[in-house]
């Protein structure tokens, strides 16, 4: 590895610290990006289609397979918890539990914004960022507001596309198999009766990803 590149790292894993998200480098080589996540979006979530980060809209796993091919390093970051609510319970958590974790959200995605930005400005302009789970910058994506087919062109109205990302998981990564590649176990939460949403504990780790050449 490059001097240049050690050191853009080493900012960059600073610049995360600040941030209380903790990072790790791992190789471009390294990421997992299966066929079967994009399934995972597309039956289950209830986020499907009604973000522009998110799937359809969010590059296929075929995409990012040949977008991942053109670099070598990347920098994974963790968040841990939800930030006001150390101790969560089941009970606490609404039916639509997508904005009660706006500020998990904005934690990850803003920070894989600022780290992008960082390195591109620094000289990296491959930088590329993914964060974690679907954007929550409008209270009410485009993608949610339009009524019929689903349709590209209405990227053109994104409010926030400077900030939106695909979160790696929109975009076919093995978030589980990426991370313990690099060092980290995961695992799943259990939800309260098996409901969607409903986990028992808020010890929640958050991955997102910049990749760099």
């Amino acid at each position: 590895m490059r001097r240049e590149l050690e050191e853009e790292i080493e900012k960059l894993s600073s610049l995360a610290r600040e941030k209380d998200a903790k990072t790790t480098v791992i190789s471009a080589g390294s990421l997992v990006i299966a066929d079967w996540v994009r399934y995972k979006c597309r039956y289950g979530c209830k986020g499907y289609g009604k973000h522009l980060s998110c799937p359809p809209y969010a590059p296929s796993p075929e995409e990012t397979r040949r977008m991942v091919s053109g670099y070598s390093t990347g920098i994974l970051v963790r968040f841990d918890g939800v930030p006001g609510h150390k101790k969560l319970k089941p009970e606490e958590i609404p039916e639509d539990f997508h904005p009660f974790y706006k500020d998990l959200i904005l934690w990850g995605h803003t920070t894989i914004h600022m780290l992008e930005k960082t390195a591109f400005y620094d000289g990296f302009y491959k930088a590329f960022g993914f964060g974690p789970y679907p954007c929550i910058f409008c209270e009410h994506c485009v993608a949610e507001e339009q009524p019929g087919i689903v349709d590209e062109s209405i990227r053109r109205l994104c409010r926030h596309m400077d900030m939106v990302r695909p979160s790696m998981e929109a975009a076919g990564m093995d978030v589980f198999a990426t991370a313990k590649n690099a060092g980290w176990e995961l695992s799943t939460i259990p939800c309260k009766d098996l409901e969607y949403g409903k986990i028992v504990h808020g010890d929640i780790v958050s991955i997102g990803l910049v990749l760099l050449e």
